[in-house]
C-alpha cells in the first residue's frame, strides 16, 4: 500500500474521529464519481470553558445553559458544566467528583446555576449527542459595591490557541486580569504579549507561562509589565495545549465587565450593539502585522451609515495599539460601528469600551469585533424587561428569525420575523415564551439576504447605576460540512 492510499485513510478515519460522520461508499472500480457533496451535519461533542467569575465576596452569579433543537440528532446525549480542578492528571487518577454546577435535562429548555462569593472556580462543560450542536453557557454576575461593581457577563467559549482583547488596561483606575482556563489532561504552555500606544511593552514574566492540567490561572496584568498604559491589546499565544481565556477589566469608578476575544484579524471588521444612551463610546485598534492600516469609520444607525464627524478615518500603526474617543456615538438611536480598510486590506483587531450613566453611577461594558450570525447563534439567560437585542446588515437587507425559548421554569417557544434593511442597526422588540417564567434563550437564524451580526444587551439599574453587559453573537458552529467520501481503487494503480 502506498503513501498516497495512507493519506486518504488517515484523512477519513480523521474526519470520522472528529464529526463522528464519515460514509464511505463503494462505485465501480474506474474511480468515476469519487467527489460528492458534503453534508452538513450536527456536532457530536462541544466543550465549554467558564472563567471564575469574582474575587469579591459581594458577587452573586448565574450560569445558564441552552441547547437549541436541531435536526438530525439522535435521542441520546448529556451535558454538565463542572469545576475545572475536579479532575487530576497525576496518575492518571481523578479527584472525588463534585455534583455538577447544572446538568441540562432536554435541549429547547434552558437550566440554570447559582453561586455567590468570590472564590467561585473556573468552570468546564462538555456536552455530547443531543445537547452539542449549538450548545450556550452565560455566565452573568452582579457586583454589589467596590472595584467593578455593576453587572459582569461572559459566554463561556471554546478552546482555542490565540486570543486577541484590544480595550485592556494597566492604568491606575483598573485591575484587569487575563484568565486562563486549561481543560485537558496534560499542561499547557502559554505566551501573553502586551502592546501600547508605542509597540510592544518589554516584559519576560509573560512568557512560557504553565497552566496545569485540568486549572485555571488569573493572571493580573499589572504584574507583567511596570508600564502605566490605558490602552492596551493583549495578545495570548499557547505554545502547547490549548485554553480558554477572557479578560476581567476592573474600574475603580466605571464598573467593569468581561472583555471577550476580537474575532480573528482581518480587514474588515463589525462591533454590533451599542446601546442608544451610551455617554462614551471608546474604539480601540491594533494590526498585528508589519503593515499600517487605514480605516473608514462608519455607525449603521436605524436610518443607515453615518460617518463620524472628526472620525471619518483610523490609522492603525503597526505593531501598536490605537485608541479614539467617539464620545455620546449613537446621540440616543440604536448602533453598530463599521470598519472597513481606505484602500489596501490589512488585517486588524478591534473592540469598544462602552460607558452609560453618568458622575459616579457610570457602568462599563466591552463590545469586540466578531463573526457573523453564519447559520444560526445562541444567546441564553434573557428576561423580558432586561434584554436588548441588536441586529445589524452591514451590506445587503437580510431576514432575520428569532426564536424565544421555553422559560426556565415553564412555558412555550415563540417566533417572530424582523426585515433589516441594507446598512442599518435595529433593536428589534425580541419575543418572549408564551406563558414562560424564569430565564429564556434567544436564537437568531438569518433566513434571506445578506450577512446579519447581532449583540445582545442584559441591562439591570442598581442604586441608580445602569449596570449592563453586552455579548456577541457569532455563529454557534453547531453544524459541520462533511463530505461524502467514495472508495476510489484507481490509487491502489499509482
Amino acid at each position: 500500500m502506498n503513501r498516497t492510499t495512507l493519506s486518504l485513510i488517515a484523512g477519513t478515519t480523521a474526519l470520522a474521529a472528529v464529526t463522528g460522520f464519515a460514509v464511505l461508499t463503494t462505485t465501480d472500480a474506474a474511480g468515476t464519481d469519487t467527489a460528492r457533496a458534503a453534508a452538513v451535519l450536527p456536532v457530536e461533542r462541544t466543550s465549554l470553558l467558564c472563567p471564575s467569575p469574582s474575587i469579591s465576596d459581594l458577587a452573586d452569579t448565574t450560569y445558564t445553559s441552552y441547547t437549541p433543537v436541531t435536526k438530525g440528532t439522535g435521542s441520546d446525549g448529556k451535558a454538565e458544566l463542572r469545576s475545572a480542578t475536579e479532575q487530576s492528571a497525576e496518575g492518571g487518577g481523578k479527584k472525588k467528583a463534585d455534583k455538577p454546577v447544572l446538568t441540562p435535562k432536554e435541549p429547547g429548555t434552558p437550566v440554570t446555576g447559582d453561586t455567590s462569593g468570590g472564590d467561585s472556580p473556573a468552570l468546564v462543560g462538555t456536552a455530547e449527542g443531543k445537547f452539542a450542536p449549538g450548545w450556550a453557557v452565560q455566565e452573568t454576575t452582579e457586583v454589589a459595591a467596590g472595584t467593578g461593581r455593576g453587572l459582569q457577563g461572559v459566554n463561556c467559549t471554546a478552546p482555542d490557541t490565540e486570543f486577541w482583547f484590544p480595550g485592556a488596561s494597566t492604568a491606575a483606575d483598573r485591575t484587569d486580569y487575563v484568565h486562563l482556563t486549561n481543560p485537558d489532561d496534560s499542561a499547557a504552555v502559554v505566551d501573553i504579549e502586551l502592546y501600547g500606544k508605542d509597540g510592544a511593552l518589554e516584559s519576560t514574566v509573560g512568557e512560557g507561562i504553565t497552566i496545569q492540567p485540568h486549572s485555571s490561572e488569573p493572571v493580573l496584568l499589572s504584574t507583567l509589565t511596570d508600564e502605566k498604559q490605558e490602552n492596551l491589546t493583549v495578545h495570548v499565544n499557547v505554545r502547547s495545549g490549548r485554553v480558554g481565556a477572557a479578560v476581567q477589566a476592573l474600574d475603580d469608578k466605571l464598573g467593569g465587565d468581561w472583555l471577550a476575544a476580537s474575532t480573528d484579524p482581518t480587514g474588515s471588521l463589525v462591533l454590533p450593539g451599542i446601546p442608544k444612551d451610551a455617554t462614551a463610546v471608546r474604539l480601540v485598534a491594533f494590526t498585528p502585522g508589519d503593515s499600517d492600516a487605514d480605516l473608514k469609520v462608519a455607525l449603521s444607525s436605524p436610518s443607515g451609515r453615518i460617518t463620524p464627524a472628526g472620525n471619518e478615518t483610523l490609522h492603525v500603526k503597526a505593531g501598536m495599539t490605537t485608541a479614539v474617543d467617539l464620545g455620546d456615538l449613537t446621540r440616543g438611536e440604536a448602533g453598530s460601528l463599521i470598519l472597513t480598510p481606505t484602500d489596501q486590506s490589512v488585517p486588524v483587531v478591534a473592540a469598544l469600551r462602552v460607558v452609560r450613566g453618568k458622575g459616579s453611577k457610570q457602568e462599563t461594558a466591552f463590545i469586540p469585533a466578531t463573526r457573523p450570525v453564519g447559520t444560526r447563534a445562541t444567546s441564553a439567560d434573557n428576561s423580558a424587561k432586561g434584554t436588548i437585542l441588536s441586529l445589524v446588515a452591514p451590506g445587503r437587507a437580510a431576514e432575520v428569525r428569532v426564536t424565544a425559548s421555553a422559560g426556565s421554569d415553564g412555558g412555550t417557544t415563540v417566533t417572530k420575523t424582523y426585515t433589516i434593511k441594507a446598512g442599518t442597526t435595529e433593536n428589534v422588540e425580541a419575543p418572549t415564551p408564551s406563558g414562560g417564567k424564569g430565564t429564556y434563550a434567544l436564537t437568531v437564524e438569518p433566513v434571506s439576504g445578506g450577512p446579519v451580526y447581532a449583540a445582545r444587551m442584559l441591562a439591570a439599574t442598581e442604586d441608580g447605576v445602569p449596570g449592563f453587559t453586552i455579548q456577541t453573537l457569532p455563529d454557534d458552529r453547531g453544524t459541520v460540512a462533511v463530505p461524502e467520501a467514495d472508495q476510489d481503487l484507481s490509487v491502489l494503480q499509482k
